[in-house]
């Protein structure tokens, strides 16, 4: 069996698609003590390191065959908004993946990140560095909704392997897209009525036209460029770590719960998750979808 290590490891997305592949994921790694503490909750026979991956000693860490990583996201995803200081230590935290592979000379690395991270500015270094220390690289933008989920999600994966030529992948298509009514528990949670006083004119308008549009149900963003709503029969847009999606139900209305968008994510309904709402989103938020890992780690498995 191969054995791999999780760097950025968050709430665990990536060990389970791991893991679905039959990958033992040996180590695992986060500087959020929160999402270290859920890890090994959900994944006992790893073993978990907390701390700032920027100052690990990688000679500390295990030998293993493949390494999987998602560096810091916020500094490159469009919805960071404004660009702020703290950006550069975000994107920095991708130097890591160098770091360990310096150390370990890894047969395989899959990167996962945002497509923005292919425009940073360092890219370009990044990559070299990488190909300097003997890896060819192939990156694949990969849409969560083509791999069996109900949301559009785009990521980019960058598999790294120390062979002449880059490893690309056969990545398999869903035929059929799953619509985001599957997820959606219509008789589990409160509804409150969408003619509140404190209701936003915006938010009242995007609903006027969403009941034009779809009917009696369907889903509405808070931010985003959906001015008319969502359809039910189509995926739902991409889970973020902030409260986006509301379900329409008639003149009801309801934020999309934490068991939702977990489904929406991939995980299964018993995987462990924070009580706190905002923690639990955050963590989702940020998460790797584990049946795309599952999928990619296949191919890379398949190719090498």
């Amino acid at each position: 069996m191969m054995r791999a290590i999780d760097l950025f490891a968050g709430l665990g997305g990536y060990t389970c698609g791991a893991e679905m592949s039959d990958v033992d994921v040996i180590w695992a790694a986060n500087h959020w003590p929160l999402a270290v503490e859920f890890h090994a909750k959900n994944h006992l026979n790893t073993t978990h390191n907390c701390q700032d991956l920027q100052q690990a000693n990688w000679l500390d860490v295990p030998q293993h065959d493949i390494l999987l990583a998602s560096p810091a996201c916020q500094g490159h995803s469009r919805a960071r908004g404004k660009e702020r200081p703290h950006h550069n230590a975000t994107r920095s935290t991708a130097w890591a993946v160098v770091s360990a592979l310096e150390t370990h000379k890894t047969p395989l690395a899959v990167i996962e990140n945002v497509t923005e991270f292919c425009k940073w500015s360092l890219y370009p270094s990044w990559c070299d560095a990488l190909a300097r220390l003997g890896y060819a690289i192939a990156p694949h933008i990969v849409n969560a909704s083509d791999h069996g989920l109900a949301q559009n999600r785009e990521r980019v994966f960058i598999v790294l392997s120390r062979s002449r030529a880059p490893l690309f992948l056969d990545l398999k298509k869903s035929m059929t897209h799953i619509p985001c009514e599957t997820i959606i528990d219509w008789d589990s949670h409160n509804f409150k009525s969408i003619n509140s006083k404190k209701r936003a004119q915006s938010t009242l308008d995007q609903i006027k036209a969403g009941h034009k549009k779809h009917g009696d149900r369907f889903l509405i963003a808070y931010y985003g460029n959906e001015s008319n709503g969502r359809s039910i029969k189509k995926p739902l847009g991409t889970v973020t770590t902030k409260d986006r999606f509301a379900v329409i139900q008639g003149d009801e209305v309801r934020m999309l719960s934490i068991a939702e968008s977990k489904r929406a994510m991939g995980f299964s309904d018993s995987y462990l998750l924070p009580d706190k709402h905002a923690d639990a989103l955050k963590m989702l938020g940020n998460a790797v979808c584990p049946p795309v890992a599952r999928d990619v780690i296949n191919a890379v498995k398949a190719a090498a």
